[in-house]
């Protein structure tokens, strides 16, 4: 068996009232945090710096099996909403960007529609989707940054087998939130562009990169569980190189596990 197996159990559907209080509760522990944890956020910013760190860029739509196109037309709206809080964003060293901290919570008066959801294994509609795909291209981008990820939620499904495993950062307001420190000495800053087919994250900053990344996963593996269903694992791992492509660091990132669907 491969070294990298975690056992997933059977997902259980929790009643209705437990599901609202255990939100509650996590939503508060959010905000205290924010609020007391002696965090100093980066805030958006007009300036545009000169130097790109890394350019990820994501097909905007997919055609989901059994969705109704308009959830998916309905994403970009909520997205463009969503880029407009957090569009410029600079990182002064020592400073953190909150995902949901900047967006605020998805509420129509805000005008976020219903988009594309993954929920309990399955898509559907839900208010304020599409969101997941911006902190997954975020997360990305800044895996090729020497910017510090400190917390990052991936999703219990993998609806992509074909591809890398382990590349996602799922989102729920407010708790499952991507947070990503700068604990280095230059200033970065976060651009965000929707084109007419991509959905494009930029790191830039005020210093030249000096090195390089390449992610990659070791120990990757697909499992039938004792229930049925088949599970998807791996663990992943960063290498840095320098200027002239010597290799000078090997590092881990994350260590993965979900349902697949």
């Amino acid at each position: 068996m491969n070294e990298v197996y975690r056992p997933i159990a059977q997902p259980v559907r929790r009643n209705a009232l437990r599901q609202k209080l255990g939100v509650a509760y996590f939503r508060l522990k959010k905000r205290l945090q924010w609020a007391f944890g002696n965090i100093k956020f980066g805030r958006q910013n007009s300036s545009n710096l000169p130097y790109e760190y890394f350019n990820n860029a994501s097909p905007l739509l997919r055609n989901l099996a059994g969705i109704d196109p308009v959830l998916e037309q309905n994403k970009i709206v909520n997205l463009r909403i969503a880029l407009s809080k957090i569009n410029g964003v600079v990182l002064q060293p020592n400073e953190v960007f909150s995902f949901w901290k900047m967006i605020g919570k998805p509420t129509r008066h805000k005008g976020y529609v219903d988009g594309v959801i993954l929920t309990d294994g399955s898509f559907s509609g839900g208010l304020g989707g599409g969101l997941c795909h911006l902190s997954g291209v975020i997360y990305w981008a800044t895996l090729h940054t020497p910017l510090d990820v400190i917390e990052r939620h991936r999703h219990g499904y993998d609806t992509t087998p074909q591809k890398f495993f382990g590349h996602d950062a799922t989102c729920f307001y407010n708790y499952k939130d991507l947070m990503i420190k700068n604990n280095t000495g230059q200033a970065f800053q976060l651009q965000i562009e929707i084109t007419d087919d991509e959905l494009v994250a930029v790191w830039k900053s005020d210093i030249p990169p000096n090195v390089s990344y390449e992610i990659y996963e070791k120990a990757g593996c697909f499992h039938v569980e004792d229930w049925g269903a088949t599970t998807r694992h791996n663990r992943v791992y960063r290498k840095t190189f320098d200027q002239n492509g010597v290799q000078i660091n090997d590092e881990f990132i994350s260590e993965n596990h979900a349902i697949v669907m």
